[in-house]
């Protein structure tokens, strides 16, 4: 079942979600942390030290949002990170923290769709996702196509909510994210939709196993699965 932001709305799901960030952006970087307690940050910290060995020198952070994962993989010192995001919206944001930290110069945003990357193959020495690849339209399309900007022996990060399957993890998970979560995010945001959106998205997420299953059909090979905080969210990587 497909999951779009605006139930009562047309469009296809990239349009809506594109729409749905453009108008939380200016409140988004207070709402992650604000609503995760900040954990989000130690997982984007863990996600990138999966790259520690490989020493990537050209990185895409594909669904960049603000930058947020890109400025963690500057701790790679690599030689350049791109952030791709269709949301002009989470661009302007990103790249005024960019100017404002002075990492202009080492992460360029720009407008990208996951589906149809702008990018020639074998491009990039690792490609990182975090909380995006549950927005794609089409996931195994999204996932195939940083596959094929990825160089041979490159690796692929990504980091994404996932369910809590053990008691009490998961029925206080499931009370936060389906009460608490969208009504603090609809006082905050402005937005009804965008914080009901996220537990729906997360629910139907092929996560754990279910990923891995896809990103090994696609070829990916070394595929792995790291739960974190009780398995509120996950690491997953994998080699082309």
């Amino acid at each position: 079942m497909t999951v779009l932001p605006y139930k009562d709305k047309e469009g296809s799901k990239k349009e809506q979600v594109a729409e749905m960030f453009n108008s939380i952006s200016k409140r988004y970087d207070f709402l992650n942390h604000f609503l995760s307690m900040g954990i989000d940050i130690l997982w984007r910290k863990k996600a990138i030290r999966q790259l520690k060995a490989d020493q990537p020198k050209l990185i895409l952070d594909v669904a960049t949002g603000t930058g947020d994962l890109a400025i963690e993989a500057l701790k790679l010192n690599p030689e350049k990170v791109i952030g791709v995001d269709i949301s002009e919206g989470m661009l302007d944001m990103g790249r005024e923290k960019m100017k404002r930290l002075g990492y202009e110069d080492k992460i360029e945003m720009s407008m990208g769709d996951s589906e149809q990357l702008l990018f020639e193959d074998n491009k990039f020495d690792a490609v990182v996702v975090a909380f995006g690849v549950r927005n794609f339209q089409d996931l195994e399309k999204g996932l195939a196509d940083m596959q094929r900007v990825l160089k041979p022996g490159g690796k692929m990060v990504v980091l994404e909510f996932s369910t809590p399957t053990k008691f009490p993890m998961k029925q206080l998970y499931s009370f936060y994210s389906n009460s608490v979560l969208p009504l603090i995010g609809k006082v905050v945001s402005k937005d009804n939709s965008a914080y009901t959106y996220l537990p729906e998205s997360v629910q139907e997420f092929p996560y754990g196993d279910d990923f891995l299953a896809i990103l090994n059909k696609l070829g990916f090979k070394q595929t792995t699965c790291i739960p974190l905080t009780f398995g509120i969210s996950s690491i997953y990587t994998a080699v082309k």
